[in-house]
């Protein structure tokens, strides 16, 4: 899921659960997945690190 097609989706309240896969790679630009979405609190439920990825999962407080 693209960055614009997840704010969409948070914004109207219809995800449960967000999972991000972070990698350290910059790539110059791009769209901030939580920019301007007002109040949206998210709870960390698990992490998994490593040198190459790192894989977040939230779940979205309602």
């Amino acid at each position: 899921m693209g960055a614009h097609t997840g704010r969409q989706f948070l914004r109207a309240g219809l995800l449960d659960e967000l999972q991000i896969n972070l990698v350290p790679v910059v790539l110059g630009a791009g769209t901030r997945l939580l920019d301007d979405l007002g109040h949206t609190e998210l709870e960390r439920t698990q992490v998994i690190a490593s040198d190459a990825v790192t894989h977040l999962r939230f779940r979205v407080v309602k």
